[in-house]
């Protein structure tokens, strides 16, 4: 086994503001505690979290590390005290509340899970932090059920690509939306029974239109603003509404009677601040029924560009301007 140095190069933010502000810098090698990994990092997705954090809007959770990155892939190279789950050498991929951004860093063992095998490092990388996300909020949250009807906004995203095929393997009937017909496709060849360019035709009326004018069951929302007055408009009677972003902006206009009349609910959910236990929940159920998917090639993430670890703020600009289709990677 190669010897830990005792530095590393990582992707600081020197302040907040645009993709220029992602510099890379010596950094200590983090040293792994008690219930905890040291991984040499291999690959690390980048995500809209961490776009936020770089402009000063999302800040790190206490005791989590100031590098961005919430998800990495790698082998892990030492163990903290008590550490069990895996040993050295193994190929793992985790969930992070910080420190993605980096040639090392730490995972508490219960957070990470093995590399999905037939997976490269970099497609390993790309899966903790959107099917973490996409799990607890679709399945937990929002209580899919098959023979249900699905709709998520934002279906080319990282996120996007996630839920129509998860949504898909589990049975349910898929509605995705999309800023252009290329997009549009993009979803429907994961497997999305109705793509709705949303730049085009109303979602909600092609929504009603797509159930026969039940309405769909459930609805996974990253947009906020006027969709939230739309959702509960474009939701069946008793349909669900699970909110996990707010690109539009988190304050709307929203007719409320339609909450009541049809008995919605609405939640939502983050999954940075949650603690250790509440990941390793997740992480457990993902094993169970998401990793046999993945390994038998039903269900895999889609990576449109990567990028070496110091070009993170060319992975950012590319990030912002919505161009892509799947995620992003930075490869260490």
């Amino acid at each position: 086994m190669t010897a830990i140095p005792q530095t590393m190069t990582a992707i600081g933010i020197s302040t907040p503001g645009g993709p220029e502000v992602l510099k890379p810098e010596t950094r200590p090698v983090p040293q792994p505690g008690a219930g905890e990994i040291l991984v040499a990092v291999a690959a690390a997705g980048v995500n809209r979290p961490d776009v936020l954090q770089r402009q000063g809007g999302y800040n790190p959770p206490p005791g989590a590390s100031d590098i961005p990155g919430l998800e990495i892939a790698g082998t892990v190279v030492a163990l903290g005290e008590g550490a069990k789950r895996f040993a050295i050498g193994d190929k793992v991929c985790g969930l992070v509340a910080g420190g993605g951004y980096a040639q090392y860093t730490v995972v508490h063992e219960s957070n990470a899970l093995p590399a999905p095998k037939g997976l490269s490092p970099t497609e390993a990388g790309a899966i903790p932090e959107t099917y973490f996300t996409v799990w607890t909020n679709v399945f937990q949250r929002g209580r899919l059920q098959t023979g249900e009807s699905f709709l998520v906004h934002g279906g080319s995203s990282g996120i996007g690509t996630t839920a129509i095929q998860l949504a898909k393997a589990f049975g349910a009937t898929v509605l995705a939306t999309a800023g252009s017909d290329e997009k549009c496709r993009a979803c429907r060849e994961l497997g999305a029974d109705h793509a709705i360019n949303y730049r085009a035709e109303d979602f909600v009326a092609a929504a009603k239109a797509a159930t026969d004018g039940r309405g769909v069951n459930l609805i996974l929302d990253m947009v906020g603003g006027d969709y939230i007055d739309r959702n509960y408009e474009a939701a069946a009677d008793q349909g669900r509404i699970v909110q996990i972003a707010f690109l539009n902006g988190p304050k709307a206009t929203v007719n409320f009677s339609r909450l009541m009349l049809k008995r919605l609910t609405h939640t939502g959910s983050t999954l940075r601040p949650r603690t250790v236990a509440e990941k390793a929940a997740i992480a457990a159920e993902l094993q169970e029924k998401v990793w046999p998917l993945l390994e038998a090639g039903r269900c895999k993430p889609q990576i449109n560009a990567t990028f070496p670890l110091v070009e993170a703020a060319e992975a950012h600009r590319l990030m912002e301007s919505s161009a892509h289709i799947g995620k992003i990677v930075l490869t260490v």
